[in-house]
């Protein structure tokens, strides 16, 4: 019964797993735009593939391995069911984005393109995931962690991060595919800002 019926405030185990395979399918497809126009994004997700242009390293590969030590975080701060959830996120992620660059090509004609969609793609998959008490790692889980026991602003922790990204970013690509990742990138947050508040979305 508990994977059909739940409380209203509770989601059940069979809208949890869609909701895992729908938002990393949506976050995946994002790489894919990225990935076809050679842009990037923030966090963990970005640095996975700005590593991925500059070594052979596949990106799920990448991604999967760097948020392997977030866990830890994970487990401190939001305990073992978010840590779960989370870990199935990034795995999912990381097996449909290798199983999307073998079966699926783009040809997009202009950056600002795959940028608008990588955006909303991922915007959306990442609020699909957040909804359901997951995330993809990474700096979140961090940044979270830094804040409860330091005092440091979380939204601090994750704009000095993505800062470094996108430097790392400006010394391997050029300056409009920079600018037109960082459009990417402001436009998903933008999303995630706009939808995802606890007042309004009460389920866990």
């Amino acid at each position: 019964m508990l994977l059909l019926s739940a409380p209203p405030d509770r989601h059940t185990h069979a809208e949890d797993a869609l909701a895992l395979v729908v938002g990393t399918m949506l976050v995946a497809l994002s790489v894919q735009f990225l990935q076809s126009a050679g842009l990037i994004t923030g966090q963990i997700a970005g640095l996975s593939l700005v590593l991925s242009y500059w070594n052979p390293w596949p990106f799920g590969l990448v991604f999967f391995v760097l948020n392997l030590p977030f866990y830890a975080f994970a487990l401190v701060r939001m305990g073992w069911r978010f840590t779960i959830k989370t870990f199935l996120a990034v795995a999912l992620l990381s097996v449909f984005t290798e199983a999307m660059g073998r079966f699926l090509s783009l040809d997009l004609s202009h950056p600002a393109l795959a940028a608008l969609l990588a955006g909303t793609t991922a915007g959306t998959g990442l609020l699909v995931l957040f909804r359901h008490g997951a995330t993809l790692g990474g700096i979140g889980i961090l940044a979270l962690y830094l804040q409860d026991r330091a005092g440091i602003r979380a939204g601090l922790v994750q704009l000095g991060f993505d800062a470094l990204v996108f430097l790392a970013a400006g010394l391997l690509l050029s300056a409009p595919t920079v600018l037109w990742s960082l459009a990417g990138a402001v436009l998903l947050n933008l999303i995630i800002a706009m939808n995802h508040r606890r007042d309004r979305y009460l389920a866990k």
